[in-house]
Formats: C-alpha cells, sequence, structure tokens
C-alpha cells in the first residue's frame, strides 16, 4: 500500500465491491480504486473472497485500519437482522467476524449511509458544521446519517419514513431509482422530494442537509426546487464517499 495511506476503505454494494487505500489527511485516494462486480450469488463466503482480493491486490499492511461500507444496520457482536441489497444468507450472520475472519485481521464494518455521511462530515460539505447534519443518498433506495456536533447516530433508517396513508414507504416514492422508473422530470421530482425533507425537518428540526449518490452530481437539476426552510446542498466528495467514510470510521476505531 502506497506511503501516503493512512487507512484502506472498502464500499460493498449491490451491484459493485470498491476499495481503495485513502489519505486522511487530504479525505482522498491515495491509489486509484479497484472495483470488482459483486458476485451474482452474494453469500457471506463470495463477498469475503472479494474483500480478501482487494487487501492482497493493495498490499495492505496489517498494522493499516480497515474499514468496511456495508449496505443493512451494523451492530457490532451482533448477529445481521435485515438484508435488502445482498444475498439472503446474510441474516443470522456476524458481519464484522466474517469480515475478520477472511482478512486475516480486525477490520470494522459500518452502514454504508453512516460512511457516506461521516465522510462528508470530516472532509466534504458538511465540514466544521455544528449542530443536526442529516446526510441522505438518493440512489436505489434513500440512506441516511444523522451526525450531532461530529458524532455519528448510527443505523438509522429515514428512508423507510411514512409520508402519508397512501405513501408508507419513503424511498418508495422519492427515490432515485424511481424518477427513473416513472420517467419524472427532475422538477416534478423535486415535489416529492420537498415533501420527504419537509418532514424530515419538521421531525429534526437540522442545521443542515447534504444530498449524495450518483444523481448529486446534477444537483443544480432539483436541489433549487426543493421548498424546505433549512439549507440543503450537495456532496462534496459523492461515490468516493463510502470508501472515504469507511477508512476515517476504521481509523478512529483501530489503533
Amino acid at each position: 500500500m502506497i506511503e501516503t495511506a493512512q487507512a484502506f476503505g472498502i464500499d460493498i454494494g449491490g451491484s459493485g465491491i470498491k476499495a481503495a487505500p485513502v489519505n486522511l489527511e487530504k479525505g482522498e485516494f491515495a491509489e486509484p480504486r479497484l472495483k470488482i462486480l459483486t458476485p451474482e450469488v452474494s453469500t457471506p463466503d463470495a463477498v469475503a473472497k472479494i474483500v480478501r482480493q482487494q487487501l492482497d491486490h493493495f498490499e495492505v499492511p496489517e498494522s493499516a485500519p480497515v474499514g468496511i461500507a456495508f449496505p443493512a444496520p451494523i451492530k457490532p457482536g451482533k448477529p445481521l437482522d435485515f438484508m435488502a441489497n445482498l444475498d439472503q444468507s446474510w441474516v443470522g450472520v456476524d458481519v464484522t467476524a466474517v469480515f475478520s475472519e477472511a482478512a486475516g485481521r480486525p477490520v470494522t464494518v459500518v452502514n454504508d449511509a453512516d460512511a457516506a455521511g461521516l465522510a462528508e462530515q470530516q472532509f466534504g460539505a458538511a465540514k466544521g458544521k455544528d449542530g443536526l447534519v442529516i446526510a441522505t443518498t438518493l440512489g436505489t433506495g434513500i440512506g441516511t446519517a444523522l451526525i450531532i456536533d461530529g458524532v455519528l447516530v448510527p443505523n438509522t433508517e429515514l428512508g423507510h419514513l411514512i409520508l402519508s396513508d397512501k405513501h408508507p414507504d419513503a424511498e418508495k416514492y422519492a427515490a432515485s431509482s424511481i424518477r427513473e422508473q416513472e420517467e419524472l422530470g427532475y422538477k416534478k421530482w423535486a415535489k416529492r422530494l420537498t415533501k420527504y425533507y419537509g418532514l424530515l425537518e419538521k421531525y429534526f428540526n437540522p442545521d443542515l442537509f447534504v444530498v449524495g449518490g450518483g444523481v448529486s452530481r446534477k444537483a443544480d437539476k432539483f436541489l433549487p426546487f426543493i421548498e424546505i426552510k433549512t439549507p440543503i446542498v450537495p456532496a462534496a466528495l459523492r461515490n468516493e464517499a463510502g470508501i472515504v467514510g469507511a477508512a476515517y470510521y476504521a481509523s478512529t476505531k483501530q489503533h
């Protein structure tokens, strides 16, 4: 692993497993990331083998903290009770134990939306921001991270808020994937997002919303049309946030 890297991050998604050494002084990749397609049958064993492959590829030393962003709520030492984007055989598994065994070293696992939120708070759009920041990722679903004065409140699932009797699951009404499926224009989609962020605003009174996910590249097409009082800004690290945030989180947990 290159000398400018202080930690290593892996971001596990439904379609790809991405990894890179991270420079924690700058909050950026120390080397170009490596992406390996998620196995079609994404069992714990199959995914763990790719994690090992990533570590070997970059020759990550045993002294380097390794963080893994994972698409489910994570409680260290407890089995997983829910899985949406990978094989259902993950349910009942201790994720941290599986990856630590495959890696041959202790690793730190964090929810993927939490990892992205931490990256934005530490290095990106929410850097230096006091109070409550709600970072969201708009993609296949809606991921959320709550950060209060720099401290993460882990495993929130605010993408599943009930918007109304007609819309009992927010992400099935307002996620980026729904915009594509229903071929909504950005302004029309922004009306749905106004309902969603308006409800978060009502419940939490945040100081800042940060909007990530691939669609944040086109933030100028929809953010100006979300009608709420709270400042709302696009994520700065975009799709690098999961890897950077996982590496940063691991560096705070592994000494």
